[in-house]
């Protein structure tokens, strides 16, 4: 159907890659972010910190740097973007909780400021996937 956001998978994107290999890119990128997250909720770890400084999450945005600009112009562009603005928000957040804990007032919104990006990067990766399994594009 026209306008319905939806492609078939023999579409190619603006760069000539075929959209179905480039879409199996962005799920493995999310699902690396969400093995990263995963193993803040099921170890000692937050989920904000173990999804910026895991391995599964470093190793997708290296993916992320390298493929970008092979979707370029198409609607897996959003997802691309949508990734990257998680992890560098989500490294800003803990930057911030890090300067809070330094003092003893700032402890508990450190907390707090981890708790919250746990729960966004959660929500950033549970709604980008969703998006990526519909083929729709997302915003950043």
């Amino acid at each position: 159907m026209a306008g319905d956001g939806f492609l078939n998978d023999a579409q190619l994107i603006p760069n000539g890659m075929d959209e179905s290999g480039a879409r199996a890119w962005a799920h493995i990128m999310y699902a690396l972010h969400a093995i990263s997250a995963a193993s803040g909720i099921l170890t000692s770890a937050t989920i904000a910190g173990a999804f910026v400084f895991g391995w599964p999450s470093i190793i997708a945005m290296i993916i992320n740097y390298l493929t970008r600009a092979q979707v370029r112009g198409s609607y897996l562009e959003g997802h691309w973007s949508w990734q990257r603005a998680t992890f560098w928000y989500a490294l800003l957040w803990l930057v911030i909780a890090g300067l809070l804990i330094l003092t003893i007032l700032g402890i508990p919104f450190a907390f707090l400021v981890l708790l919250v990006t746990g729960l966004w990067v959660l929500y950033r990766v549970v709604r980008g996937w969703w998006a990526l399994f519909g083929r729709r594009s997302i915003g950043r």
